[in-house]
């Protein structure tokens, strides 16, 4: 007998970091180069077509439109994405907004709002049960002082324009005891149903890019935080290509998934493709949902 669900590789093709929403009709799905598709339907598994422009470039872009997030917000759509800056010539993580799902998203934020002195990526919005929003953001490891990526967060403006708080360090790649790299990537923040506060982040491990999760000992975004074991997801679940830079959202039946990006980089004629991974929660934990064959 088989349990849980198959992963779902879609047709979108080579694209990294991918981040999903679901509307009331459809998904969405972004990813870094400021790419957009969307859904023609509610299966998953069905055909993506591409939004054309997404962003609208801001003047001081020098590239490195990296893992856009778009979150639904007091009744319109935020972008959380990386570029380059001409003017500082660091990464830093800025706000776009639109009205719809399909964009354009022009520039919402003063440029950058992380430090201008840090390359920073990867931004994501959690907002606590107060309803204050937050930045949780990778301060990334060639500009750290020891080389070394942290995870990092700061209290955002209600209208979500700037940071109303000096960034705070959550925690070290080498905080993890899966961790065999330097790097901090692709935060996703998640709220169990017990009131649990999960980040989920990737990094790399002995079988490459992967998944793993932190837990907020305090069930604030101020933690501590404490690593699991092991990564949710790495090579050794598929037992052929490595993943990571996930988020979750939920499809039209409630049930949970992953979207991630497998492999990291091209791997025997395979391109970075959107992946959909079936997860669950039990006891204040997330666990893969992945049908066996016995």
């Amino acid at each position: 007998m088989n349990e849980g669900r198959q992963i779902i590789v879609s047709d979108i093709g080579r694209l990294r970091d991918p981040s999903v929403i679901k509307t009331s009709s459809n998904y969405y799905v972004y990813g870094t180069g400021w790419q957009g598709f969307y859904s023609e339907s509610k299966d998953l598994s069905g055909s993506w077509q591409p939004l054309g422009e997404v962003v609208e470039v801001p003047e001081d872009s020098d590239g490195d439109h990296w893992a856009p997030e778009v979150h639904e917000y007091r009744g319109e759509y935020y972008m959380f994405t990386t570029y380059k800056s001409k003017i500082t010539g660091r990464r830093g993580c800025a706000i776009f907004k639109a009205s719809k799902p399909e964009g354009p998203f022009k520039m919402w934020s003063d440029g950058a709002v992380t430090p201008k002195e840090w390359d920073s990526i990867d931004g994501t919005l959690y907002v606590d049960e107060t309803g204050q929003p937050w930045m949780v953001f990778v301060h990334e490891w060639v500009s750290t002082d020891d080389g070394i990526g942290r995870m990092a967060y700061a209290k955002m403006s209600k209208d979500l324009k700037n940071f109303i708080s000096e960034p705070v360090e959550m925690f070290r790649a080498d905080n993890a005891p899966w961790c065999k790299g330097v790097v901090t990537d692709g935060c996703w923040m998640y709220v169990t149903k017990n009131g649990k506060l999960l980040m989920l982040w990737s990094s790399f491990n002995d079988d490459g890019y992967c998944v793993g999760v932190a837990t907020s000992a305090s069930g604030s975004i101020e933690g501590p935080w404490e690593h699991a074991e092991k990564p949710l997801f790495s090579k050794s679940v598929t037992g052929e290509y490595d993943g990571g830079h996930c988020m979750i959202f939920k499809d039209f039946d409630g049930k949970l998934w992953m979207s991630l990006h497998s492999p990291n980089s091209r791997s025997d004629g395979k391109d970075e493709t959107p992946v959909f991974v079936p997860i669950k929660e039990e006891k204040g934990k997330l666990l893969l949902d992945i049908a066996k064959n016995n």
